[in-house]
C-alpha cells in the first residue's frame, strides 16, 4: 500500500467523523440538553448513560461510535502493521540474484532479521524491500546503499548504530520509508538525507539524539510522517523546523527535553496536520505559535510545565483542530474564552488539571465536541452537549451517586448501625452494671463515644447519598466545599485520632498491670481524668487545625465525596500532604507499633510466670485464652490500620490506586476499630460476661417468683436453689494467677 493512498484513507475517515458530528449535531436538536437520541430514534438518554458499557438504547446506539478516533494515530499503527502482508499477498519467487543464506527472500523483497548481521550484507541491485531489524549492525559507512537505487523502504531497527557516515544514504533516489528506531545514534551529520529526495516515512525515536543541525533535514522534500520519540532532543533547529521538509505532515516529537516552542520555528510547517509533542519539558507557549499551521487537525501538549496558556494561543486552528489535549500540565487557570475559537473541536483532553472556576460557557461553543476529559467527573455536568465524558466516577462517587457502588450504598448503613448500637450498648450496660474498676469503666465508656462519632460520620454519609440520589453531579462542587462535609470530615478525624490515642492508653496501663504488678504505677482519678481530657483535647486539635486556614491547607476534607482525607495527588497543597503523613504514618502508626509491642511483652510474661504453675493443664488452657484474646486485639488494629498506611505511602510515592480501593478502605476498612471495639474491650470480658449472667439470672428468679407464690415454703426452697444455682465464683477467685489479680484483664 503506498504512503499517499494511506493518508488518503485518513483524510477519508476524517471527512467521515465531521458528517457523524454533523449528524449528530442535527439529531441532538430533538432532546434537551444533557441528553442525546437513541439513534434516529424518538428515545434520548441523559449523558451518563452513553458509552457507559451497558446497552441502554433498544437498538444500541448508546454504545456505538464511542471510540475517541478522531486523532489518526491508531490508524496510522495499523496501517503500518498491515503494509507487509499486503505487499506480499501476492509474492512468489525470488528475482534478485544475490543475497545471504541466511536471510529470506520473495521477488526483490529481502528480510534479514535476527540473523547476527554486523555488516549491510551484499545484495542485487534491483532489492525494493531490505529488513536488517534486530541485528548488531554499529556503523553505516559511505556509499553502503548506492548501488540499491530501486530501494523503496529500508528497517534498520533494533540495531547497535552509533554511527551513520555522511554519505551513507547516497544514491537511495526512490526510498519512501527508512526506519533507525531504537539504536544509540547520538548525532546526525548534515545532509546525510541529501539524496532521500522520494522519501516520505522516517523513524528516529529511541535514540539518544540531544541536538540536530539546521541542515540534517536538507533533501526530504517529500517527507510526510517524522517520528522522534524519546530521542532526549533538547531543542527544535531554527529558523524553522521544516525548512527543508515543505510536505511534512506528520510530526512526533513526544518524550524528549525539549523546552522552547515559538513561531519561528514552526514557521514553515504550514502543512502539519498532526503535532505530538507530549512529555516534554516545554514551559511557555506564546501566543502566536501555531499561526502558521493552518491545517493541523491534531495538537497533543499534555505532560508538559506550561503554566499559563495565553487566552489566544489556539485562535489560528480555529479552523482546523479537531483534536486537542493539554492534559497533566501545571496550569494555574483555563480562561473562560480559552476554546471560543474552536468551534470545529471535536475531542478535547483536561486531565490532571484543577478548573476551580470552571463554568458551562467555557465549553458551549464547541458545538461538534463529542469528546471530553477531565481530572474530576463533577466537571461533567459543566459539559452537558458533549456525548462522551470522561471520567463518570471516582472510585468512591459516580456522575449520578455519591457512593457509586450498591454495595457501598448498603454496606455504609449497615456499618453505621454495628457501630452506633454497638457502642451505644456497651455505654448503657456499662452504666447499669457494677463495674470491677470505675477507672477502667470510665476510661471504656469514652472510648464508646469516640467509636461512636464514627457511626455518626457514617451514618450522615448515608444521609447524603440518599439526598443526592441520581443527581450527584448537579451537587458534587457545591457539597466538597460545603460546611456540611467539611463537619462530618472533621468528626471521622476526631474519631479516629481519640480512637487511637485511648487504645494506647488502655494498652500501656494494661501493660503496666502486667508486666510490673508490684509498681505504683497505676494512675489515679485525678490522672486518669488528666490524661483523658488530654486525649480529647489532642484529637480535637488535629481534626480542627486543617480547618483553620484554607489558604494553607486548601479544602483539606473536601477532595472526595466521603469528605476523608486518605489519598494524596499532585493537586493537594503540600502542607496538607505533609500533615497528613504526618497523622497516618507518624503519630497512629507509632501508636500502632506501640500496641503491637506492649501485647507481645504482656504475652511473654504471662507465659513467663505460668511456667511454674503445678496444673499444667489449666495453665496451658489460660495462656492459650490470654492468647487468642491478645491476638484478636492487635488483629483488628493491624486489619484496620496496615491497609491504611499502604494507601497513604502509595499515594505519596504517586502510585495509581483506583478510587474503588479508598471507597472501600473508608467505608469498610476505618470503621473496624471502631466496630469492634466494644466486642473486644467489653463483651468478651469474663468479668463482664459474669456480671450480664448475673442481671439475667436475678431478672428470671423474681419472674418466676410472681407467678410461683403456692406456699412460703415452696418459695423459700426455690429462692435458695436459684441463689444457688445463679451465683458462679468469677473467674479471678477461681484462678490464682497473675493475669486474674486483676479481674479487667482476665
Amino acid at each position: 500500500m503506498d504512503v499517499p493512498v494511506v493518508f488518503l484513507l485518513f483524510h477519508l475517515a476524517h471527512s467521515q467523523i465531521k458528517a457523524l458530528a454533523a449528524s449528530r449535531v442535527e439529531l441532538g436538536t430533538v432532546c434537551p440538553l444533557g441528553q442525546f437520541p437513541c439513534g434516529n430514534m424518538s428515545e434520548c438518554l441523559p449523558q451518563v448513560l452513553q458509552c457507559n458499557g451497558h446497552r441502554d438504547c433498544p437498538n444500541g446506539a448508546d454504545e456505538m461510535r464511542c471510540g475517541d478516533n478522531i486523532g489518526w494515530a491508531d490508524l496510522f499503527g495499523q496501517t503500518l502493521q498491515n503494509v507487509n502482508s499486503f505487499d506480499q499477498f501476492f509474492l512468489n519467487e525470488c528475482l534478485l540474484q544475490e543475497y545471504p543464506e541466511s536471510c529470506d527472500c520473495i521477488e526483490t523483497d529481502v528480510e534479514c532479521v535476527d540473523v547476527n548481521l554486523q555488516d549491510v550484507p551484499l545484495l542485487s541491485p534491483n532489492v525494493t524491500f531490505l529488513s536488517l531489524r534486530s541485528n548488531k549492525i554499529r556503523i553505516l559507512t559511505d556509499f553502503t546503499f548506492s548501488e540499491y537505487s530501486a530501494l523503496e523502504r529500508l528497517f534498520l531497527q533494533n540495531n547497535s548504530l552509533q554511527f551513520i557516515s555522511e554519505h551513507a544514504f547516497i544514491g537511495l533516489y526512490s526510498l519512501k520509508k527508512l526506519f533507525l528506531s531504537n539504536n544509540l545514534i547520538r548525532t546526525l551529520s548534515p545532509g546525510v538525507f541529501r539524496d532521500l529526495n522520494q522519501l516520505e516515512w522516517l523513524m528516529l525515536d529511541h535514540n539518544p539524539l540531544s541536538s540536530l543541525s539546521q541542515n540534517t533535514f536538507i533533501g526530504l522534500h517529500s517527507l510526510m510522517y517524522l517520528s522522534m520519540v524519546h530521542t532526549s532532543l533538547q531543542q527544535l533547529p531554527h529558523p524553522s523546523f521544516c525548512e527543508h521538509m515543505p510536505s511534512l505532515d506528520w510530526l512526533d516529537l513526544e518524550g524528549n527535553k525539549i523546552q522552547t516552542l515559538n513561531y519561528s520555528i514552526l514557521e514553515t510547517c504550514s502543512k502539519l496536520e498532526v503535532l505530538l509533542l507530549m512529555d516534554n519539558q516545554i514551559k511557555t507557549v506564546p501566543e502566536n505559535t501555531f499561526q502558521s499551521l493552518w491545517k493541523l487537525a491534531e495538537l497533543n501538549l499534555s505532560s508538559n510545565r506550561i503554566k499559563e496558556l495565553p487566552k489566544n494561543a489556539l485562535s489560528s486552528l480555529s479552523k482546523s483542530l479537531l483534536k486537542l489535549n493539554i492534559s497533566n500540565n501545571p496550569l494555574f487557570r483555563i480562561h473562560p474564552s480559552h476554546f471560543n475559537h474552536l468551534t470545529h473541536l471535536q475531542s478535547l483532553a483536561l486531565e490532571g488539571i484543577e478548573i476551580p472556576d470552571i463554568q458551562t460557557k467555557m465549553f458551549l461553543p464547541m458545538k461538534n465536541l463529542s469528546h471530553i476529559y477531565f481530572k474530576k467527573f463533577q466537571y461533567c455536568s459543566y459539559a452537558p452537549h458533549v456525548r462522551s465524558c470522561k471520567p463518570n466516577t471516582d472510585g468512591i462517587s459516580s456522575f449520578e451517586d455519591l457512593l457509586a457502588n450498591i454495595v457501598l450504598r448498603v454496606s455504609v448503613w449497615v456499618m453505621a448501625f454495628i457501630t452506633c448500637f454497638g457502642n451505644l450498648f456497651v455505654i448503657g450496660m456499662r452504666s447499669l452494671i457494677r463495674a470491677e474498676n470505675n477507672l477502667h469503666a470510665a476510661c471504656i465508656k469514652i472510648l464508646c463515644c469516640a467509636d461512636c462519632l464514627m457511626g455518626v460520620y457514617l451514618f450522615f454519609v448515608g444521609v447524603f447519598d440518599v439526598k443526592f440520589r441520581g443527581q450527584y453531579n448537579r451537587n458534587a462542587l457545591l457539597w466538597m466545599e460545603s460546611v456540611e462535609c467539611r463537619t462530618i470530615g472533621f468528626l471521622a478525624m476526631l474519631s479516629s485520632e481519640v480512637s487511637v490515642l485511648l487504645l494506647t492508653y488502655l494498652t500501656l496501663e494494661k501493660f503496666l498491670v502486667i508486666v510490673f504488678p508490684f509498681s505504683n504505677l497505676r494512675p489515679g482519678k485525678l490522672q486518669t481524668g488528666v490524661v483523658l481530657a488530654s486525649i480529647w483535647l489532642l484529637g480535637f486539635i488535629i481534626a480542627i487545625v486543617p480547618l483553620m486556614n484554607e489558604e494553607v491547607f486548601g479544602n483539606y476534607y473536601g477532595r472526595n465525596g466521603v469528605c476523608f482525607p486518605l489519598h494524596s495527588d499532585r493537586q493537594e497543597k503540600p502542607t496538607a500532604k505533609g500533615y497528613t503523613t504526618g497523622i497516618f504514618l507518624g503519630l497512629n502508626l507509632v501508636a500502632f507499633l506501640v500496641i503491637v509491642l506492649c501485647y507481645s511483652s504482656m504475652f511473654y510474661s504471662i507465659y513467663k510466670t505460668g511456667i511454674n504453675a503445678t496444673d499444667l493443664r489449666s495453665r496451658l488452657h489460660r495462656d492459650v485464652a490470654v492468647a487468642n484474646r491478645f491476638f484478636f486485639i492487635v488483629f483488628s488494629d493491624a486489619l484496620c490500620w496496615i491497609p491504611i498506611f499502604l494507601v497513604k505511602i502509595l499515594s505519596l510515592l504517586e502510585v495509581e490506586i483506583p478510587g474503588t480501593i479508598s471507597s472501600w478502605v473508608v467505608i469498610f476498612i476505618l470503621p473496624i476499630n471502631s466496630a469492634l471495639n466494644p466486642i473486644l474491650y467489653t463483651l468478651t470480658t469474663s468479668f463482664f460476661r459474669e456480671q450480664v449472667e448475673g442481671l439475667l439470672c436475678r431478672w428470671q428468679r423474681r419472674h418466676t417468683l410472681k407467678k410461683d407464690s403456692k406456699s412460703l415454703t415452696s418459695s423459700t426452697i426455690f429462692m435458695e436453689t436459684s441463689r444457688a444455682a445463679c451465683y458462679q465464683p468469677p473467674a479471678y477467685l477461681q484462678q490464682t494467677s497473675l493475669i486474674s489479680a486483676d479481674p479487667r484483664y482476665a
